[in-house]
């Protein structure tokens, strides 16, 4: 955005320099149309009073004529107001140059690899992954659209004590059915899905395992059991709209060397020891509370090691920045995991972990309980199949997404203003609505934009305004990694579209007043199109 632009001039014009100049849209709306803090960042390096820099920034502003006041409050706050001359150039611009105002350019190519749900193949997806599914692909639609090069990549965690735990479930109901009593293990997965794993290994091995033990055909049943769920969690996220560049197995981080050549390059460093039987790694030394085992004293690799080989695996694929998108009760591994980038010589933000809350599911206001080990949860499949993929993903990406989000099923089916995503969904499908209308009564050959400047009613610069902040709200949105940014804006926006709508008629009988409404709708239109996309959900032309 050109403002923050100019008062980058008007900072160094004053002898100082700032990396980045935070703009906001005051929440009182006398308090002007944007807003910077910019004057107290500046107050400790000019060693001069907030209040007067902020004057002075304000005076260097006044020559640039898009302002109808420049006005300083308070300790220090430089608030502004825009002419409306101002407004319709930008309205002009979205209508007549879209991509290009509403995807300002700022990733300039770097490579950003974002790993995100990368669940356990032990189960179905429930809505905890669904919304860290929904936050992964909006973040990685939202930096693509920035000019990042993205690669999204699935993390399969197929080895370890949980998937062996899968294989003996699988194992323990495959004996049952045939045999009709067979001691399931105490920590096993109860859900209905195993026994739906294991009847298809019936089908297709039939009675080959009968008479053999577990610890004998382990692999084979291991093996089967991951490559059924993963199936399943494809198809699941495909059917969410959601697809990865990438899915990584664990197994494979083995098979192929990358471990064993991250440890050697370790040890060269000095950075392994032995100690009691074990090897460890010096991870206290980089930030961690304890140093960490990566080889047990019976010679096996701990999950330690993996994630270890895997963080420099993706450094040697050259990215230049990483992003994981984990489970809030992962919060316990970001020290570790920074303790390895450091250790292998990584600044601080080549790696961005971004927890993602669990969601809380409710039915009329009631809790919905769920645990995978017994089976009663309700599937992100599930919900997918009650109130669609568009819902389920917007409701998802309407919290920041540290923030707890309650998911109410109920509210989610109702086509009214309760459910957020039917809000801004509505006011497309109106827009959409309009055009029809306007192509029935023989208007194709209005003009957009048409004469911009009988856009004058209080609604309609209102609509203007809330357009023009768009670039300021995309690049927040990317600067913190925050897609939900996104999701607040279109509804916003779609609330301001429908109060205009119920009190205004775009289609009048002045061609000119209609010419203008439509293309204003027109820009709304292409707004909503544009953030629903990032947030991957549809723009339906007609509701």
């Amino acid at each position: 955005m050109d403002i923050r632009q100019q008062l980058h001039a008007a900072i160094k014009r004053l002898g100082a320099d700032v990396p980045f100049v935070e703009l906001e849209v005051p929440r009182v709306k006398e308090h002007g149309d944007l807003s910077t803090p910019v004057a107290m960042t500046l107050a400790r390096t000019l060693k001069r009073p907030p209040r007067s820099i902020a004057e002075e920034i304000a005076r260097e502003l006044e020559q640039w004529q898009i302002f109808s006041s420049i006005e300083v409050k308070g300790p220090g706050f430089i608030n502004f107001r825009f002419k409306r001359e101002y407004l319709v150039e930008q309205l002009k611009e979205i209508l007549t140059n879209t991509e290009r105002y509403l995807r300002p350019h700022m990733g300039d190519g770097k490579r950003v690899q974002i790993e995100f749900v990368s669940a356990n193949p032990t189960g179905p997806l429930h809505l905890g992954h669904g919304r860290g599914a929904a936050f992964g692909a909006a973040l990685c639609n939202l930096l693509q659209r920035a000019g990042f090069d993205v690669e999204k990549e699935y993390y399969i965690n197929d080895a370890g004590r949980q998937v062996q735990l899968l294989g003996e479930s699988i194992y323990a109901r495959y004996r049952e059915l045939l045999e009709s009593e067979y001691r399931f293990p105490e920590d096993g997965y109860q859900g209905q899905y195993i026994y739906d794993i294991a009847e298809e290994l019936i089908k297709d091995r039939g009675r080959t395992y009968l008479d053999r033990e577990f610890e004998e055909v382990k692999e084979e049943i291991i093996n089967y059991g991951v490559h059924r769920m993963l199936r399943e969690i494809e198809q699941d996220l495909k059917a969410f709209g959601v697809t990865f560049d990438r899915w990584q197995s664990e197994r494979s981080l083995y098979s192929e060397g990358i471990v064993h050549s991250c440890l050697d390059e370790l040890k060269e460093r000095d950075l392994l020891y032995e100690k009691d039987g074990a090897l460890w790694f010096r991870a206290s030394e980089f930030g961690d509370e304890k140093d960490r085992v990566v080889i047990k004293q019976d010679g096996t690799y701990t999950y330690f090691a993996s994630d270890i080989g895997y963080h420099w695996f993706k450094l040697r694929r050259g990215f230049d920045e990483l992003i994981n998108i984990w489970g809030a009760d992962h919060h316990g591994y970001i020290p570790r995991i920074r303790a390895v980038l450091k250790a292998l010589g990584q600044p601080d933000e080549k790696l961005n972990i971004i927890l993602v809350q669990m969601v809380n599911l409710l039915r009329g206001g009631r809790p919905v309980q769920m645990s995978k080990r017994k089976g009663e949860f309700v599937t992100l499949r599930e919900v997918i199949e009650e109130v669609g993929p568009d819902i389920t993903k917007f409701i998802f990406l309407t919290r920041k997404a540290d923030s707890h989000l309650d998911f109410d099923i109920e509210v989610a089916r109702k086509e009214s203003s309760e459910n957020p995503v039917f809000y801004v969904q509505y006011a497309y499908a109106r827009i959409s609505s309009i055009f029809r209308k306007a192509k029935e009564r023989g208007a194709e050959d209005l003009v957009i934009p048409g004469n911009l400047n009988r856009l004058s009613e209080d609604e309609e610069v209102e609509l203007m305004k809330k357009l023009s902040l768009y670039p300021l709200m995309f690049e927040g949105a990317v600067r913190a990694r925050e897609p939900h940014r996104v999701t607040f804006y279109l509804q916003e926006l779609a609330s301001l579209f429908h109060s205009y709508y119920n009190r205004h008629r775009v289609l009048t009988d002045d061609p000119q007043d209609a010419r203008a409404r439509l293309s204003l709708c027109s820009a709304i239109k292409r707004v909503l199109d544009e953030g629903l996309s990032i947030l991957g959900v549809t723009a339906p032309e007609k509701m």
